[in-house]
């Protein structure tokens, strides 16, 4: 999957819902630089995990293997500092859990993986330079524990960036514009991010130029033979 998404040389990828094992070999795939970090961390050691994840990946998913998110970035861009940020730490659900007035198998739910946002500063071949930021939100049927997720991981992301610096917002944030407050609160002028698309999956701007709205991989373009690479269909968006 990771060679069919740079087949097109785009200029960062960010990747969700990594079995922790493959971080070292991204770069080695990709031919980009890779900057991955555990959020859910493995219980057996690589490659034990992977070998019994492998025996049903779509029950098993991260339990044993662990997880991780990445960014891969074109070495022509040069990365200058790199952030993370623990989502659902300890604190925050807790405030959040008594301000939303959370039951205990959602205060549960909501402990039980770690949620980490990445961010790095990266400066273009034509001396801007951006923050850009990727994450993967908690999923559950209550969307007001992703939506919480989101409002942090965008206050992380803009709070790194200079006044006059780009900022991108992308990842897995398990909510679509009719369930989540804060995603449509994130394209008013307040915020100035790009609006979202249909779907889970989003890349949001701001500081750039989008010149062509957000394109959603179809299934012929991740099929390898028989095999689906990804439940998810990849997001495509160009910037200037």
């Amino acid at each position: 999957m990771v060679e069919r998404i740079v087949e097109d040389r785009p200029v960062i990828v960010a990747l969700q819902e990594l079995g922790a094992g493959t971080l070292g070999r991204l770069a080695e795939w990709s031919g980009y630089e890779a900057y991955g970090d555990v959020s859910a961390r493995p219980r057996l050691p690589h490659p034990l995990g992977t070998l019994i994840t492998d025996l049903n990946p779509n029950l098993l998913r991260s339990a044993v293997e662990g997880q991780a998110i990445a960014l891969l970035v074109d070495p022509a861009l040069r990365v200058e500092s790199r952030r993370t940020i623990v989502l659902n730490s300890r604190r925050y659900r807790e405030r959040l859990a008594d301000e939303l007035g959370l039951g205990l198998h959602a205060r549960l739910w909501w402990a039980r993986e770690r949620r980490i946002a990445q961010a790095l500063r990266v400066r273009l071949p034509d001396e801007r330079s951006a923050v850009v930021a990727n994450y993967h939100a908690t999923s559950y049927p209550d969307r007001r524990l992703a939506d919480a997720e989101l409002r942090r991981a965008a206050s992380f992301a803009v709070g790194l960036a200079e006044p006059d610096e780009a900022v991108v917002l992308a990842g897995d944030f398990n909510l679509t514009v009719v369930t989540s407050p804060t995603l449509r609160e994130l394209s008013t002028e307040a915020w100035g991010f790009s609006s979202a698309g249909p779907g889970l999956d989003h890349v949001l701007v701001r500081g750039f130029e989008v010149t062509h709205a957000e394109r959603h991989w179809p299934e012929d373009l991740r099929r390898h033979g028989d095999v689906l690479l990804s439940d998810h269909a990849p997001v495509e968006l160009e910037v200037a």
